[in-house]
């Protein structure tokens, strides 16, 4: 796809090394800052699929922005500015090597695990007869590790302090971050006719100080249902009408593909690409209210280091 950044290459000033990730790539900047470029590369079952998204890399960057400034008051944030509608540049910070995974409704991995038998996910207790994307009793948090490479496991709280992965108390200040941090999703999306079904969550340490990084609330890392006709679907057991990037999933299930050995990524047309890049944008303009603006992209890479090295010259 000639308009879809799927690689990049750059070498802005004061550069000392890059992390390419499934989706996002990662500058270090002097060891002080990072700047992350939201490429238009897409994942499903932790591979990334052969064809980029056109501006896929652009809604999840603005959509991420605007609710890292909306929670700005509940947990101090990394991003500084976002000089490309790809790119953020924020503060460099030591992750914690756990995804914080936050469910409010019982769907996707989660009714996956139920519907085989099981009643508890990361140490966390689901109740019997939920159907599926029924609400919990209340928000569960299911944590799973952070892989350099391959999938994510499912992890317990108590997993995660006894192996010292994080300890008990920055573990108990990133759950009471992530549920307020849910909680104020939860309030933007229903002003807007959707309900954020779950999410995850992603924090460093700062000099001491916990800091909410990489993205929040986009269709890669949240779902999203519309609460109109949720209660009639859910009583009939249908399926819920939903933007997130479950329905790529689905795609990929219905034509063989889960990420297993042997298995092939079904053909991606260009035709397939633009539909999905009408959900996102569709997902964009819904959650965040507002027309989405398509930046211009005969030259996406030429653009973005022209815009992220004036920043950096200039900050």
């Amino acid at each position: 796809m000639s308009n879809a950044l799927v690689k990049t290459d750059f070498n802005f000033p004061g550069q000392k090394g890059v992390y390419h990730g499934k989706v996002r790539d990662v500058y270090n900047i002097d060891d002080e800052l990072l700047v992350m470029v939201a490429s238009d590369r897409i994942s499903a079952f932790d591979v990334i699929l052969p064809e980029g998204i056109p501006y896929k890399g652009q809604v999840l960057n603005q959509i991420a922005a605007k609710f890292l400034d909306a929670t700005a008051d509940i947990v101090p944030n990394w991003k500084m500015a976002t000089p490309d509608p790809m790119v953020t540049v924020g503060v460099r910070c030591e992750p914690f090597k756990v995804e914080m995974v936050v469910r409010g409704y019982l769907t996707g991995h989660a009714w996956r695990e139920y519907k085989e038998g099981k009643r508890t996910i990361c140490g966390e207790p689901m109740p019997e007869g939920m159907r599926e994307n029924e609400k919990f009793p209340q928000p569960i948090i299911t944590p799973t590790t952070k892989a350099d490479e391959g999938h994510d496991e499912d992890i317990s709280k108590a997993e995660i302090i006894e192996r010292g992965i994080v300890s008990r108390e920055d573990y108990e200040q990133l759950e009471k971050y992530t549920l307020a941090l849910y909680q104020r999703g939860c309030e933007i999306a229903a002003e807007k006719g959707l309900i954020l079904v779950d999410t995850k969550y992603e924090f460093g340490k700062k000099d001491g100080k916990i800091i909410l990084i990489d993205e929040i609330h986009t269709p890669d890392s949240s779902r999203y249902f519309y609460a109109e006709g949720y209660e009639e679907r859910l009583a009939k057991g249908e399926d819920q009408r939903q933007l997130s990037k479950e329905f790529v999933r689905q795609w990929l299930i219905a034509n063989g593909f889960q990420g297993k050995e042997g298995q092939t990524v079904p053909e991606m047309t260009p035709a397939y690409c633009d539909s999905v890049t009408d959900r996102y944008v569709e997902l964009y303009e819904n959650i965040v209210g507002e027309k989405f603006v398509k930046a211009d992209v005969a030259d996406i890479a030429a653009r973005i280091e022209r815009n992220v090295t004036e920043y950096l010259k200039n900050r």
